[in-house]
């Protein structure tokens, strides 16, 4: 190595990129089990789980390559910035293609992993070379040097991948960048500091697989775009015309013959074709006793905002939605289907977390509320479905108010349904169930609460405007349930047990 007055701190230092890049492939994996099948709690422990004993692996595999510790280790990290690179962009368009990734997935965790696993063994060989007469204290301090940069290295990745790669680059590209970024580690420490312990051929053979893994990764940079066109529009029946990565989500616009389709996480939100049925009937029941002052949670494509302006006695709406680009949508894209709504002086956007702003004691005082949110497929989305999430909700209400939970769909997933009629009972609530067909969507159910004592009829107010499809002996019907999708009395949805999502995720019951 060169003269150890600068070698060690430039070594620790590709330590700390390293580690980087290795936690960013593993947030990459994290990421895209989450988005492309929903990975839960289940799914991430076990990529966690397998990572960490990957790591295990790779430190017993890489032992008896020691002795080659400069020459391996230029290896490990050329191959780790390849298979980390491509990680993103295999998992995707397996998924496209095959609709499955869990086995790329599997064999992507475990190559990564062992390949993490093995640069320690090498950097603590490295180290320590040229080195006579260690002693305990010697080697303890080498490991406690290589212990904070692999640490520090991991801070930097963990900050990197949520605010900086995710955001600019997207999945594919971020994890390009980053395996771009391993590989300019490798042909520094090849290049400054392990010149003199590489041979000619050895040398050699590092510069043309450095070149060869960055020509690569470059192409997929290039092609980025029109690789996710082409893999993301394999999953939708009609042609994409925008897609977002927020922060929060994947985000799909979807338009064929006029019909005009919003999709959070590959999962249909709304049907321009037919979201007045659902529109319809979630807020109308609501404002039966004529509101003055509405709260939307969640429905941030303005379409809940759109039903409730229309009512005579509503004089404010409050919006709160927690993503941002889902509100620029519906102020632009989606703004001819909401007629605006959220241009309208009544109307006051609030870009937070429902959880979060409905615990500020100004969120208090409102005449009606309406639950608009995702399906709870997710442990982040299970949390607004909890009790602790409809006790906050009930605070929000005046005496006499009443709040409309979107619950799913008590045919295609009873269990989920009825599970959250039974959480929002839990909070204090009493509730009325309800269902009404969306072609769409297919038997979809929701849940109408009130702070009284007897459960809220099901009516609408005689100012309510003309609708499309909801009426009065529609509304009456929606209250009956038919005999092979029975009403269902479920333990409660908490945080501390997110029952609901598991419901979620054992999927459809056989028709």
């Amino acid at each position: 190595m060169p003269p150890l007055r600068w070698a060690r701190p430039l070594l620790l230092a590709a330590v700390a990129v390293c580690a980087a890049c290795g936690l960013v492939y593993e947030l990459v994996l994290l990421t895209l089990s989450t988005s492309l099948a929903g990975g839960g709690i289940t799914e991430t422990s076990l990529i966690v789980a397998g990572f960490v004993a990957a790591l295990g692996a790779g430190a017993l595999l890489v032992k008896p390559l020691l002795g080659h510790a400069a020459a391996v280790f230029v290896a490990v990290e050329i191959l780790l910035g390849v298979v980390g690179g491509l990680s993103a962009v295999a998992l995707y368009v397996s998924f496209s293609f095959y609709t499955q990734s869990s086995p790329v997935l599997v064999v992507a965790t475990a190559v990564i992993g062992i390949l993490v696993g093995a640069e320690v063994p090498l950097l603590m060989t490295l180290l320590q070379s040229g080195r006579s007469g260690i002693d305990a204290r010697t080697s303890g301090s080498v490991l406690a040097d290589l212990n904070a940069a692999d640490y520090a290295g991991a801070l930097l990745g963990g900050l990197a991948w949520p605010f900086v790669l995710l955001p600019l680059a997207g999945q594919v590209r971020g994890a390009a960048l980053t395996g771009m970024v391993n590989l300019v580690a490798a042909a520094v420490v090849a290049a400054f500091l392990l010149r003199a312990q590489l041979g000619p051929w050895a040398r050699r053979g590092a510069a043309v697989a450095l070149l060869a893994a960055a020509a690569v990764l470059g192409v997929l940079l290039v092609q980025a775009s029109d690789i996710e066109v082409s893999a993301r529009q394999r999953l939708y029946a009609d042609p994409i015309v925008e897609a977002i990565q927020s922060s929060y989500q994947q985000i799909v616009v979807t338009e064929r013959g006029g019909d005009v389709r919003l999709y959070l996480d590959g999962d249909l939100q709304f049907s321009s074709g037919d979201e007045y049925r659902y529109t319809e009937a979630l807020v109308h029941p609501v404002l039966a006793r004529d509101p003055r002052r509405v709260l939307i949670l969640g429905g941030g494509d303005g379409l809940a905002a759109r039903e409730a302006l229309r009512h005579p006695s509503v004089r404010e709406v409050v919006q709160v939605e927690l993503d941002p680009a889902v509100v620029r949508l519906a102020r632009t894209r989606f703004a001819g289907i909401n007629d605006h709504a959220l241009a309208d002086p009544r109307v006051r956007v609030i870009t937070a977390d429902a959880f979060t702003w409905l615990r500020d004691p100004a969120a208090r005082g409102f005449d009606a509320v309406v639950v608009d949110m995702p399906d709870p497929d997710t442990p982040a989305l299970g949390r607004l479905y909890s009790t602790e999430f409809y006790g906050l909700v009930r605070a929000a209400l005046s005496p006499g108010g009443l709040v409309a939970v979107q619950a799913g769909s008590p045919y295609s997933t009873p269990t989920a349904y009825w599970r959250t009629v039974s959480t929002v009972a839990s909070a204090g609530l009493t509730v009325t169930p309800y269902h009404v067909h969306v072609p769409s969507f297919g038997d979809w159910g929701f849940a109408l609460g009130g702070t009284a004592p007897s459960a809220p009829e099901l009516a609408l107010s005689p100012q309510t405007p003309p609708l499309r499809f909801l009426d009065s002996a529609g509304l009456q019907a929606a209250a009956v349930f038919p005999r092979d999708r029975p009403p269902q009395q479920l333990a409660p949805s908490t945080l501390d047990r997110p029952l609901v999502v598991d419901d979620m995720r054992r999927g459809f019951v056989g028709r």
